[in-house]
């Protein structure tokens, strides 16, 4: 509000002689109420806080700027892994977390979570070799699998040869570049390894964090994955699709399920996500890597959202559900663009009915 500013001595005797006295007042009143109701709407403006995937950031920020141009409410995102944001929420210090890494209904009883899936999108491996233009190098699980495990070391590898043929690769050693945070894009990536090779599963396996070859390089987060892939001549690495093409990444096409060379396209992603069976997922326990289909990408998977069932502050869970009703409702347009696949509002109806069921301490009824 403006300062209040004092009359000069000739209105206040002005004013007297005129009988204006309760004007003044009336003036003073009106500008003391007005400070009080912005202070008052500061108060009210709320913030949303939230933690964890790295793959779901580019589109939860354009969502919370458009929210907050359309409601005020605020939420402040920490992009700090999956394995940070699984921790914030066991720790109660954030309103929700946001994981790539499912939890099975078991680890979710064990904290008193409820999760949800808020986006599908896709990991793509991304190179940086000279010569090499994005989407024309074909790879393989099993190839994908040999590299990162360092059993191939360079580009111009039988291997890969193979699968290119007539395409001109060097002769460069390759830079093999993994996410050293706990994350849940990694886990997508080899969780789909895992499915693919047998030999990567039995050595490696999946998970947030695995025990890397020492030659491997690692960087925080799908935005360290991504510069470091874009400074490294030789490298490989795996990201969100949105880093890819916001970086404008040289990216791969992937054999699929169904022995098909895919490129990543919001059509393929869209394919992978199509056989999601989310109805009869337990706790919305669903992995969609090595989906079946022609068209389908093979490392696809999903950003869940986690939130304790029994919520100590009502009116925090409430704001943060009403930020995701309108995610689901209005977010659609803007995940495309950024080629994510929104999920189904079959799906979204049966996600609010599970909060309904579980979330305690919130007044559907009032405000959902």
């Amino acid at each position: 509000a403006p300062p209040i500013e004092p009359l000069p001595p000739s209105t206040y005797k002005e004013s007297l002689e005129n009988g204006g006295l309760m004007n003044i007042k009336n003036a003073l009143v009106t500008s003391l109420l007005c400070i009080t109701a912005i202070t008052l709407s500061s108060a009210q403006a709320a913030e949303i806080t939230g933690a964890g995937s790295t793959f779901v950031y580019p589109i939860l920020s354009k969502w919370a700027a458009d929210y907050k141009t359309e409601t005020g409410t605020s939420v402040n995102y920490q992009s700090i892994g999956s394995g940070g944001g699984i921790k914030q929420i066991q720790a109660k210090t954030v309103d929700f977390g946001a994981t790539d890494k499912p939890l099975t209904p078991e680890e979710l009883a064990k904290d008193d979570l409820v999760q949800f899936p808020i986006i599908n999108g896709a990991i793509v491996p991304v190179v940086n070799v000279k010569g090499i233009e994005a989407g024309k190098l074909k790879l393989s699980g099993k190839v994908l699998a040999a590299i990162f495990s360092g059993k191939i070391t360079k580009w111009n590898d039988k291997e890969i040869t193979a699968l290119n043929k007539g395409m001109k690769i060097p002769n460069v050693t390759i830079s093999v570049v993994h996410r050293s945070d706990g994350s849940g894009t990694t886990f997508i990536f080899t969780n789909y390894l895992s499915k693919v090779s047998p030999e990567w599963k039995s050595s490696i396996g999946e998970g947030t964090a695995v025990t890397w070859p020492e030659s491997s390089i690692g960087a925080k987060g799908n935005e360290g994955v991504a510069a470091y892939v874009k400074q490294t001549v030789g490298a490989i690495g795996y990201v969100e699709y949105a880093y890819a093409s916001q970086n404008g990444m040289i990216y791969t096409q992937v054999q699929n399920h169904e022995g098909k060379f895919v490129s990543p396209t919001p059509e393929s992603f869209a394919s992978a996500a199509a056989g999601a069976d989310w109805a009869n997922a337990a706790s919305f326990y669903l992995i969609m890597t090595d989906a079946a289909g022609a068209k389908s990408w093979p490392i696809a998977g999903s950003t869940f959202i986690l939130m304790h069932k029994n919520q100590a502050n009502g009116t925090q869970a409430t704001e943060a559900l009403k930020f995701f009703t309108w995610a689901y409702a209005h977010g659609e347009e803007s995940a495309k663009k950024l080629f994510y696949v929104p999920i189904p509002k079959k799906v979204s109806e049966l996600i609010k009915t599970q909060w309904k069921a579980d979330i305690k301490g919130v007044e559907f009824n009032k405000t959902l």
